[in-house]
Order: C-alpha cells, then structure tokens, then sequence
C-alpha cells in the first residue's frame, strides 16, 4: 500500500495580508526601510556629549529634564558630570573642609544611572 500525501492547504495573498503574516518577498522589499527606522529611532536615543558638555569647566550644560526631576533636592544641579565609567551622573560637592565629585543621587538615595554599571567578573 502507498503512503497517502499529504498537500498543505495554501493560502492567497488576501487572505495572508488579512491574518497579519508577511511573505518573504514582502519582507526583502520593505528591509532597508526598516532598517533605516530602526537606526532612526536609534540615534535618537544618544545624546553627544561634545555640545552638551560646557568645554572649559567640563559639567554638563544643560541636565537632561528626567535627571532634574527625580534627583535630590539638596545637591547641586549645576556642576553635573556623567561619568563614562559607571555610566552614572556625579555632583560637585563643596563642602566645608574639601570640594569633591559624589554620585547624583535620587530622594531614595540610589545612583542615578544612564544604563545598569557592569559588574566586574571575580576570578579565584
């Protein structure tokens, strides 16, 4: 006896169009448009640092709206530095005794961050 075929129901391109799914040649055709929005949308999200960053005192220009609103009332918004080590935004603090850079912190009193710091690996 011979193994019966299986045919796999086909579909028009109405009907695809109307479930969402996109063919292949659909998608090789629409793929450098894509990726232009994606790089787009990408480089929306980087802020250069060589004109928001005031040259001859090297404190941000002006702290990004976000920053402002979430960090402590008490420290000083005005001499703000982010540090590309930590990816962490730090304060000039002038107390009485010594002028040093301390973490820009939130009322909560966590560092506020551009992106999480990486860990450094332990090695035994």
């Amino acid at each position: 006896m011979l193994p019966l075929k299986h045919h796999a129901p086909t579909i028009s391109n109405l009907e695809a169009a109307c479930m969402g799914i996109v063919s292949p040649d659909a998608m090789k055709q629409y793929q450098p448009i894509l990726i232009l929005i994606a790089l787009l949308a990408l480089g929306a999200c980087t802020i250069p640092l060589s004109q928001t960053t005031d040259e001859s005192t090297g404190f941000i220009r002006e702290l990004p709206e976000g920053v402002s609103m979430i960090a402590a009332p008490y420290q000083n918004l005005q001499e703000v530095i982010l540090q590309p080590e930590d990816g962490c935004y730090w304060y000039r603090h002038a107390g009485p005794v010594e002028i040093t850079m301390l973490p820009l912190r939130t009322v909560d009193g966590r560092p506020i961050c551009t992106q999480a710091a990486v860990e450094p690996q332990v090695t035994s």
